[in-house]
């Protein structure tokens, strides 16, 4: 079924995010599809926060209006299944507000799932009254992501479950992220959803040597990582190896896990070359600096995101004493992000998922970089790394801890191991991109565009 068009009135789509829109890439990239591809106006309806990617804001076909987040910190201490239900009924409004009087009236209605209340009925009331087509994305159940806190037999995550399965079985298309995913939905939702996997979109990709030296250029001639002579860039043989995770610092990707690996890391290194723990540690990377190769390399953790967590474990990582890991925290811009993953050596992937029906997106990013990666193992994450070819699964410390010493051991020539699995990490990357994915599967989701 077409999207009805008025004749002369260039088509129109609204994307609609109850979070902020510079951390939710898959609905920018739906944006850009849908401007780009589809040629079509569109209008995103998002909390801000952070900045989506460049090329979102200098689309010129693209048009951002930012909702302002609702906090009731007041209430919280009377009662929190009041401010839940307050909260609601004001993200309501304002959603409604928005849908059916600050934007122009679009063709079709594209919203993010989760959050579910009171995001689905929101827009299917105004799809309703604009006469537009209701097409729900789930990136995973929010009643599942209620039960981390609140456990799943708590009578408001039922209540939560009720409402999300109502509307979005409301809802004229679907799309999803899994297969099991789209197998949960029809069997137990009656929702025909269609598989869209996350796909890295084209300005995710390698880094070349120069990009690697002027982004983290000290002065003119050296970096960490890399040296310039007789003007050529040159990456250092006894350079630290860069390990980069992204984590939005929740309860479903446990942080503790990478902490115990990292300081395992550390002492078996240590056992393994001999060296004493007494050590001062700048002396420990001086030797670096000063030519000094090691059988098993430094480790630099640059840990990416923002979060509830994220000074709980800052605060972790400064009493553990490490002496040959380092960490840093950080919140990149969208443009610098690909660059990070580009330069890295290895990506660590913590996420979990609540659900167990969702692929972490950020593993999909490292394989458009080239990047193989190391992945907490659950039901369905097969679907996307697949084991001694892009990358390995583990489930403990101890396990993980196992894969960087087998990983790393001669890096970064007589690393066999990881070479290989990044060459199937660049296989897995350029085997596919988002543009590609979304023109082959939008007509499956009643998204057809007539020019």
């Amino acid at each position: 079924m077409a999207v009805a068009l008025e004749a002369g009135r260039r088509k129109r789509a609204a994307v609609v995010v109850l979070g902020d829109i510079g951390r939710s890439p898959r609905m920018q990239y739906h944006s850009l599809s849908l401007a780009n591809q589809a040629g079509m106006e569109v209008d995103i309806v998002a909390n801000g926060g952070s900045d989506p990617h460049l090329l979102l804001r200098e689309n010129p076909s693209i048009h951002i209006h930012e909702m302002k987040s609702v906090q009731l910190t007041g209430i919280l201490k009377i009662s929190g299944a009041l401010t839940l239900l307050l909260k609601a009924a004001i993200q309501f409004i304002i959603l409604i507000w928005y849908l059916c009087f600050k934007i122009p009236r679009p063709d079709v209605f594209i919203v993010q799932n989760p959050p579910s209340v009171p995001t689905l009925a929101a827009v299917k009331l105004a799809s309703w009254l604009r006469g537009a087509k209701f097409i729900v994305d789930w990136h995973n159940f929010g009643y599942t992501l209620l039960g981390l806190s609140h456990g799943r037999s708590h009578i408001i995550v039922k209540i939560y479950f009720w409402f999300e399965k109502h509307f979005g079985r409301m809802a004229d298309g679907a799309f999803c992220v899994t297969k099991a995913m789209k197998h949960e939905l029809d069997q137990k939702w009656g929702i025909n959803a269609t598989v869209l996997y996350d796909q890295s979109p084209e300005f995710f990709h390698p880094a070349s040597l120069t990009e690697k030296h002027e982004k983290e250029v000290e002065d003119r001639n050296t970096t960490v990582f890399t040296s310039w002579v007789d003007g050529e860039i040159f990456l250092k043989p006894n350079r630290p190896a860069l390990v980069v995770s992204s984590t939005s610092w929740t309860p479903d990707e446990d942080f503790s896990i990478l902490l115990e690996a990292a300081l395992m890391y550390d002492r078996r290194v240590a056992a393994t070359l001999g060296e004493d723990d007494s050590m001062d540690e700048g002396k420990l990377w001086i030797d670096i600096k000063n030519g000094k190769q090691f059988v098993y390399p430094r480790l630099l953790f640059i840990i990416t995101g923002k979060g509830p967590d994220r000074m709980k474990y800052e605060e972790q990582i400064k009493r553990l004493k490490l002496r040959r890991v380092a960490f840093r925290t950080m919140w990149l811009a969208s443009e610098d992000y690909p660059l990070l993953l580009g330069s890295a050596d290895l990506g660590v992937s913590l996420h979990t998922s609540s659900s167990g029906l969702d692929l972490p997106m950020k593993v999909v990013d490292m394989f458009g970089c080239g990047l193989p990666v190391c992945a907490a193992s659950f039901s369905c994450i097969d679907e996307l790394v697949k084991i001694n070819n892009n990358g390995l699964l583990f489930s403990t410390s101890s396990e993980l801890a196992d894969e960087l010493m087998m990983l790393f051991k001669g890096f970064p020539e007589e690393c066999d191991d990881l070479k290989s699995l990044k060459v199937g990490a660049l296989n897995t990357g350029s085997s596919s991109k988002w543009s590609t994915e979304w023109e082959r599967h939008r007509l499956k989701c009643m998204i057809t565009f007539d020019r």
